[in-house]
């Protein structure tokens, strides 16, 4: 495990590391997610083995910090990863990121694009989601005002969200897991998809093949980015078939890759 302070107060982020040759790969969890649990089988992977690789926990998640007067905005998680990667010696990696983790991602490409030099989003999340009382993920937790959340709505979060899930969301701080959930579904600014497009470096994003097509793939791939369909998965691609999902990246992160786009 290591770390690094990420900010004033001297909170720090923490990630595991697998050693190898650089340039390194980070990987980004999604919400009330943790990066090891999601990410530790398939770094190892033969195909992806190798590369110096950074499973690193978002700061008020898994094994990082929890600080409560931390905003947990988009912006806000992409500067303290930048803070990390930088006290870490990572420049221009490959960076592997599920769900808001891939939201993060974007916007740390934005506003820190020397740090990231290849992009594989997994189901990550293009668009502002509206928030609706009893709906699963962010729309649900975003419905509750944080007091509200804070005085026992977590309660209602933690049950509808089962035990697998739970099992790594209860490691992230509630004022994280509120603040992060109300900022996803308001999205960035500009928001996520129209960053995405104007980004420089190679993109992929794999969505899972039985959600049919992606709303604006079209788009997408005019602007260069690669839409790959995994097949027999939901949306933790990773965890539902880690061998297609392994040959996904390591396709879109092959030298030959380059910025060629496919549908």
């Amino acid at each position: 495990m290591r770390n690094a302070v990420v900010t004033p107060e001297g909170d720090r982020i923490r990630w595991a590391e697998l050693p190898g040759a650089e340039p390194a790969r980070v990987y980004l969890h999604g919400l009330g997610a943790t990066s090891p649990a999601y990410f530790a089988e398939t770094a190892a992977h033969p195909l992806l083995a190798g590369r110096r690789s950074l499973l690193l926990d978002l700061l008020g998640f898994g094994i990082s910090d929890r600080p409560t007067g931390f905003p947990y905005t988009l912006e806000a998680h992409a500067d303290a990863v930048a803070e990390a990667l930088r006290a870490a010696g990572v420049s221009a990696a490959d960076v592997v990121a599920h769900s808001m983790g891939g939201s993060v991602a974007i916007v740390l490409a934005a506003r820190h694009p020397d740090l990231v030099a290849r992009l594989v989003l997994v189901d990550a999340n293009l668009d502002p989601i509206e928030p609706r009382r009893g709906a699963p993920g962010s729309g649900g937790i975003a419905a509750l005002s944080e007091e509200e959340f804070l005085a026992g709505g977590w309660e209602r979060i933690r049950d509808a969200a089962g035990a697998h899930w739970w099992s790594t969301m209860r490691l992230a701080g509630l004022e994280a897991l509120h603040r992060s959930a109300v900022h996803l579904t308001r999205g960035s600014e500009p928001v996520m998809r129209e960053l995405l497009t104007k980004l420089p470096m190679p993109r992929t994003f794999l969505l899972p093949a039985a959600d049919g097509p992606l709303p604006g793939a079209d788009a997408l791939v005019a602007a260069g980015v690669r839409v790959v369909a995994v097949p027999d998965c939901g949306h933790n691609i990773m965890l539902d078939n880690p061998e297609a999902y392994v040959r996904a990246v390591s396709a879109a992160l092959a030298p030959e890759a380059g910025v060629a786009p496919s549908a």
